[in-house]
């Protein structure tokens, strides 16, 4: 029998805070962790910028269930698609799309070199027992594993599909919620994220010949598991040119409650203010951006992770394609039982927060270099109105 999970702790709510929390993917709030910017922009307009973990009141699960008021999150897809088909309304304020689909993988050894030579095998599938918090991780394996079936004509009844239930309960564990955590990075000094087996919890399975086959992530996972020289992949949806088939937990997701968004729209604006000028940073120095990635996601090392986002925009956006995205990993979601209700991703997108932004930035940019060439500035500096 699981352990029974810990309900939410959060503290009392306060505008003059504001918390965000982070997956280890890549995003341009990842960045911030150790540039620190979207902080200094908070202080400016006297409000406090922190992890969520930077309050002990806080425990972990409002990463997943967004019952923070003052809570901003950029994480994986699947968690805040949940939250605002069930839980609670929730505004989309951008996207960053990485092109990484998953892996089939098998033993090294084994004599298996395709798709095809899984008939009649086993392939794991995971089933989180924490109720409070969505099993994304199984979501990507079930999709990752149907598209791979199906691009090589085989369906599910051609394998044995085999669940692993397992705790997922790390998040309850003392050592974990003992001392408050000032920068999100903090939570890998606690663990050895990238050699840990509590998030790749099918691996042990895959080695001991109880599975044949396991779904694991492009890139991330996958570089540190054939690093072992135990394990191959045998079939990769990043290689197909299909961005369709490219939804593992992705893209990337920034979302704020409707409560922030319409009662103090400034604190949203502020945050994507500071996530344009990081992402404008991180696109111009990718290999700086790969150093501070490496202390969080689960690329192998420094120069695997510059090459899983030196094609990657670190700007949030709104793109037709992103949110296309986005509708595919609902509907996926809702036609497997992940979600009960339906929502229109449209109007889940609010692209006026990020042209805001993205309008201050220009006007503080332009005033900003005009003065440095005037004696003094002059009216229209001083005012709202710009020419030009």
């Amino acid at each position: 029998m699981a352990k029974q999970a810990k309900k939410s702790s959060t503290v009392p709510l306060d505008w003059k805070e504001v918390y965000y929390t982070n997956c280890p993917m890549v995003s341009a709030s990842n960045v911030d962790q150790e540039l620190g910017w979207a902080r200094e922009d908070f202080k400016k307009i006297g409000v406090k910028y922190g992890f969520l973990r930077s309050r002990n009141e806080n425990n972990w699960y409002p990463h997943y269930v967004h019952n923070m008021d003052n809570l901003i999150r950029f994480g994986g897809l699947f968690p805040p698609i949940h939250v605002h088909a069930d839980i609670r309304r929730t505004v989309l304020l951008g996207l960053t799309w990485v092109h990484e689909g998953g892996c089939m993988l098998v033993r090294a050894r084994d004599d298996i070199y395709r798709m095809q030579d899984l008939k009649g095998k086993k392939i794991g599938l995971t089933k989180s027992l924490n109720t409070i918090k969505n099993d994304w991780w199984r979501i990507q394996e079930e999709q990752g594993i149907e598209l791979m079936l199906r691009i090589n004509g085989m369906t599910r009844d051609d394998v044995e599909i085999v669940e692993f239930p397992y705790p997922d309960d790390w998040y309850d564990k003392p050592e974990m919620l003992v001392e408050p955590m000032d920068n999100a990075s903090e939570l890998w000094l606690k663990r050895d994220h990238k050699h840990d087996l509590a998030f790749r919890p099918l691996e042990t399975a895959l080695l001991e010949g109880v599975v044949d086959a396991i779904y694991t992530q492009s890139g991330p996972f996958q570089h540190s598991q054939e690093a072992t020289g135990k394990i191959k992949a045998i079939e990769d949806l990043s290689k197909y040119p299909d961005w369709t088939m490219q939804v593992c937990n992705q893209p990337t997701t920034a979302t704020c409650t409707v409560e922030m968004a319409e009662q103090h729209p400034e604190l949203v604006v502020t945050w994507l203010k500071a996530m344009i000028k990081v992402g404008r940073w991180a696109n111009e120095h990718k290999h700086a951006a790969a150093s501070i990635l490496n202390k969080q996601t689960f690329y192998l090392d420094v120069e695997d992770t510059y090459r899983g986002i030196k094609d990657v925009d670190m700007v949030p956006n709104l793109s037709p394609k992103n949110l296309a995205a986005v509708e595919i990993g609902k509907d996926f979601m809702l036609s497997h039982g992940y979600i009960r209700n339906d929502f229109d991703v449209q109007k889940w997108a609010a692209p006026q927060f990020l042209e805001q932004a993205a309008k201050e930035l220009i006007e503080e940019q332009w005033k900003k270099v005009t003065t440095e060439k005037l004696p003094a500035a002059s009216e229209l500096l001083t005012s709202t109105h710009r020419i030009g």
